[in-house]
């Protein structure tokens, strides 16, 4: 089995080679980050030259994987038309953008069904993908757990497979876990993981889990509030998540920290998980 992947959210301001390197000086090796300011508008024009660099840097600093997140306002489910529009705008945008780090993940909020029902939510959120998803692409898009709170969609392993099943380039997709979510959504990942990990293979397939979120919660189980805590200052615990990282189910995967830190918390927080590694 290989070593920990674990990295954090960083800011993107400043381009690829300057987030990787920020990550090599935490002990990270890999990141996250928003391809646009996360309240949506227009994205920053991608230097070719950063890209050059990164690249180079990522080869030399064992940097394979990184993770894109989606704008919060982009909601694919929305009821109010011009809101989907953006979202589909942007998807595709952000899409295309993509492909300048070729064979990288994307990850997205589902939506939110907005008093539509949930139904309704994953019609339209299946319908947003069967349009922006192209046959050549090399990105794989994650769909998020979602904690539940509002009209969320997600909330359940049932939901994320429902949106799955009715995608036609269902190979471009993937999913990424979040502790946090799943937790506040009532799934017992401190008690029972081994069955949260059973439930989620039958529903949905290990096989689609690309990514974990490895966030502590504010909340206690089935909060549905989605309020992230520091790695063992919250409800989940360190000791939990240090068994998330070792499971033999999900060691493989890249882990990425979302945690309320600063730059040196999140060092702290990778030099703690990465001794707890079983």
């Amino acid at each position: 089995m290989g070593d920990l992947t674990i990295g954090c959210h960083l800011s993107s301001s400043k381009g690829y080679e300057k987030m990787a390197r920020t990550a090599v000086g935490i002990g990270a090796n890999t990141f996250q980050f928003f391809t646009r300011n996360p309240r949506g508008g227009k994205a920053k024009d991608i230097d070719p030259a950063d890209v050059d660099a990164f690249r180079a840097y990522a080869a030399d600093h064992g940097i394979v994987r990184i993770l894109a997140h989606a704008p919060y306002t982009l909601n694919a489910a929305a009821s109010d038309e011009r809101v989907r529009g953006f979202a589909l705008q942007t998807f595709a945008d952000d899409l295309e953008r993509m492909e300048a780090t070729p064979h990288q993940m994307y990850n997205f909020h589902p939506g939110s069904h907005v008093k539509q029902g949930s139904e309704v939510g994953i019609v339209k959120i299946a319908a947003a993908l069967n349009e922006v998803l192209a046959p050549d692409q090399t990105t794989t898009v994650l769909l998020e757990t979602m904690a539940g709170k509002g009209t969320e969609v997600g909330r359940t392993f049932e939901e994320i497979a429902a949106i799955i099943e009715r995608v036609d380039l269902d190979g471009h997709l993937g999913v990424c876990m979040d502790t946090c979510h799943v937790w506040d959504a009532g799934y017992d990942i401190v008690g029972d993981l081994d069955g949260v990990l059973d439930e989620f293979d039958r529903i949905v397939g290990l096989g689609r889990l690309r990514a974990v979120h490895l966030n502590d919660s504010k909340n206690p189980r089935g909060s549905r509030k989605d309020r992230h805590e520091k790695i063992g200052e919250g409800f989940i615990g360190f000791d939990a998540l240090a068994a998330v990282i070792s499971h033999p189910a999900l060691r493989d995967l890249p882990f990425y920290l979302e945690t309320p830190n600063n730059l040196p918390g999140y060092a702290d927080e990778i030099a703690r998980l990465r001794a707890a590694r079983a």
